[in-house]
């Protein structure tokens, strides 16, 4: 039995809103926020990056985990926009948080599903014996050029799992997981190259959809399951349009999916984005409940998950800040400051 002991999350308090981002470009502001479902999106602070944002989640987890960093055996973070080509963003934030020398780490990569391939591997290497606790960490700075649509959405975020192995620590089993993979270059970033390019309206049909259906419902007929079986279903979420369209098109209703659906206020924070949507969640749920989680990557692929959880989850929850306070947490910026921060001007 492997599950998660604690979760943690970071959302900069930093807003930049849609409507201000279309007003710089001479767009329709009405229409933009309607077309993409995306009020405002959070940003990253001029002195923070990957690393940091990682290691505020990650911090978090342990603290509310309630064990001591040398139990963790295993760290894994997954990103698209880590600071370094070669030089791993793990070692970076095992050594703030003050892990001994002797854990499994890396940097795994897959766009916004990278975190939850750093799930998986820790998973296996909590089902393997090498370890009892382990993090997975998903981070993200979103890359988008400026007057790209991207821009409107790419925020910035991380998010954190303490996976263990020891039964009387876990609050949500990991109950089974599953992939759905293929060879769809939707979206794609060069090496050196700033800011990544993609398919527009493209990437859609015969990229997100298709892989994040497969995926929930390669899960669903895996374990006889219909969605009315499952009482929260998180999808990832590129804009607030998609992760709607492809629950109703599962036949999840649109109370089983609202919990999660934080896209509206802090935009895509990409390999964060399933993750914090998992983390409010599961600050709503309840001892015995099942939830269906499905991450997406470009490139491109799906991971899906099923969780249910236990009678310590509420006593995790008293611990933490929930999500919708972080969220509320917020200053807002203009364009030319955002810019600036990023280091764009």
């Amino acid at each position: 039995m492997v599950g998660i002991a604690s979760y943690g999350i970071y959302i900069p308090p930093w807003r930049l809103s849609a409507a201000d981002i279309a007003h710089v470009w001479g767009k329709n502001e009405g229409h933009v926020q309607a077309g993409l479902g995306v009020v405002e999106k959070a940003v990253a602070g001029v002195d923070e990056d990957t690393v940091t944002l990682g290691y505020e989640a990650a911090w978090r987890a342990v603290k509310s985990a309630g064990i001591s960093p040398a139990r963790v055996g295993a760290l894994f973070v997954g990103s698209e926009s880590h600071p370094y080509a070669v030089n791993p963003t793990a070692t970076i934030i095992g050594e703030f948080l003050g892990l001994q020398t002797g854990y499994f780490a890396a940097d795994t990569e897959f766009a916004c599903k990278a975190g939850t391939t750093a799930m998986i591997v820790v998973d296996g290497l909590l089902r393997s014996g090498r370890c009892a606790y382990g993090l997975a960490i998903g981070a993200d700075c979103g890359q988008a050029k400026p007057h790209d649509i991207l821009e409107y959405t790419a925020g910035s975020g991380a998010a954190a799992c303490m996976l263990t192995s020891d039964e009387n620590a876990i609050a949500v089993e990991l109950v089974d997981v599953c992939s759905y993979s293929t060879d769809t270059p939707d979206f794609w970033r060069r090496d050196g190259i700033s800011y990544p390019s993609h398919g527009g309206r493209f990437t859609g049909e015969p990229s997100y959809f298709r892989h994040v259906t497969g995926a929930a419902t390669d899960m669903m007929n895996k374990h006889a399951m219909k969605p009315a079986d499952i009482d929260f279903a998180v999808f990832h979420m590129p804009n607030g349009k998609f992760p709607r369209e492809v629950a109703k098109r599962l036949g999840f209703s649109p109370e089983q999916v609202a919990t999660s659906l934080v896209v509206d206020k802090i935009g895509n924070p990409y390999s964060a984005s399933s993750l914090i949507g998992l983390a409010a969640t599961l600050d709503e749920a309840k001892p015995g409940q099942t939830v269906l989680m499905v991450s997406y990557g470009s490139g491109a692929g799906s991971d899906a998950f099923l969780f249910r959880t236990t009678k310590k989850l509420p006593g995790l929850i008293k611990k933490q800040h929930s999500v919708k306070q972080k969220i509320s947490m917020k200053q807002y910026v203009s364009y030319d400051t955002y810019l600036k921060m990023r280091g764009v001007i």
